[in-house]
């Protein structure tokens, strides 16, 4: 099935789920794993993939309150009230209705920067896999479906907002190219910053799979976004994106082991790892395989396919 069909299907699907489920409120991460699942080209496995996560017990949605301002300084006082999360992503489906979308991003995005690392990152890994989709879908028409779950991104991150002040405004040294060709500064930072996480990974082996994958996956959303957004945003994104990592693997204590590749055995190619991870059916797992395919693809690096594999590894052995 090609992208924009899989992916318009899977957010017609999953229209309606709650922001969170279970009895621990796991995030609701079935849109942006169906994305990622339909970037790497396994959108045929999308139909039967939904039906399983559909199964999920997920929480209703907060009923719609009052309306949030539009254009005015009332939308603060909101901020990070997930009980007004339905009336967020009601502000957001009016500017994105009214703006082009690239603008309305434009002039959330330094608002809700400083809450990047709030609820483990998902706000804005959610946001940018619906930008993804509706860069996809320019030209065809019909973008309701991918600009629909934009506002729910931005809306999920906006009722989950936290404050955190972003670090010292320094500038990453020019030191490598990164995957546009373009300087070697913020965006190559910010590449540097996604196999650094994948390295990490791939040593720490962690007991607990799932939370160390948002050091990976997390600044690779941030680094997608940048294609999206003004120049003049990129160094500030980078810098929510370095704190947010660091606060990611301040949680974990162990050892990591010195060499990446150390005994975890032959790494399949990078297309089997994929394979695999929708095998499992994870949604961390797929995202992960799908951010180490984009960077290998720009920078190659065996350290992406030892992050996935290893977390296809842990991740099997909760599946059992």
């Amino acid at each position: 099935m090609e992208y924009y069909e899989a992916v318009s299907d899977a957010f017609d699907r999953l229209e309606g789920l709650g922001y969170e489920w279970g009895s621990s409120s796991f995030v609701n991460h079935a849109p942006m794993a169906a994305e990622a699942m339909a970037r790497l080209g396994h959108g045929d496995h999308l139909p039967e993939w939904i039906t399983g996560i559909l199964r999920r017990p997920y929480h209703d949605t907060p009923a719609r309150k009052l309306e949030i301002g539009w254009g005015s300084d009332d939308w603060a006082g909101a901020l990070g009230d997930f009980s007004r999360v339905a009336d967020w992503t009601a502000l957001f489906e009016r500017e994105l209705a009214a703006d082009p979308w690239r603008e309305v991003l434009a002039r959330w995005w330094p608002r809700l920067l400083p809450g990047l690392s709030v609820a483990l990152t998902h706000g804005v890994i959610r946001t940018s896999h619906a930008m993804r989709a509706m860069a996809e879908a320019e030209g065809r028409g019909d973008d309701r479906r991918q600009r629909r779950e934009l506002a729910h991104g931005l809306g999920y991150w906006a009722a989950r907002y936290e404050h955190r002040p972003l670090p010292p405004a320094d500038r990453p040294q020019k030191s490598q190219k990164s995957q546009d060709g373009g300087d070697g500064g913020v965006l190559g930072a910010l590449d540097r910053l996604v196999l650094d996480g994948a390295d990490f990974y791939a040593r720490a082996r962690p007991a607990f799979a799932i939370p160390l994958i948002h050091a990976v996956t997390a600044p690779a959303a941030v680094r997608l976004a940048c294609a999206y957004l003004p120049p003049e945003q990129h160094a500030p994104s980078w810098r929510a994106a370095l704190a947010a990592t660091a606060a990611i693997r301040g949680f974990f204590t162990g050892r990591p082991h010195s060499d990446p590749l150390a005994g975890i055995g032959q790494v399949p190619p990078l297309g089997e790892i994929a394979a695999r991870s929708i095998e499992l059916g994870d949604e961390h797992a797929i995202k992960l395989a799908e951010v180490a395919i984009r960077h290998d693809a720009a920078a190659p690096d065996p350290r992406f396919a030892a992050a996935a594999h290893v977390a296809n590894r842990l991740i099997a052995r909760h599946h059992v």
